[in-house]
């Protein structure tokens, strides 16, 4: 999960970084976070799939979790 080694990468420079993700790739950003040091590392978990909406749908679903966004990196 690319998405996890670069959320990493970040929080090793200082730079405070999240990710968003949806429900089927939860274990896997999990493991990937445990075997890169960073156990418990918080994400944004969206339902899924997502592959179906819209570009609006996309903006309107996103925007519900923005809000926690900010929370994780600004924690």
């Amino acid at each position: 999960m690319c998405s996890v080694h670069d959320t990493v990468e970040f929080e090793k420079r200082g730079i405070p970084a999240t990710m968003f993700l949806t429900q089927i790739f939860k274990n896997a950003a999990l493991y990937q976070f445990r075997s890169k040091g960073m156990d418990g590392h918080p994400f944004v978990e969206l339902p899924h799939p997502v592959s179906n909406l819209k570009p609006d749908e996309m903006r309107a679903l996103t925007m519900r979790y923005l809000d926690q966004m900010v929370r994780q990196l600004t924690a």
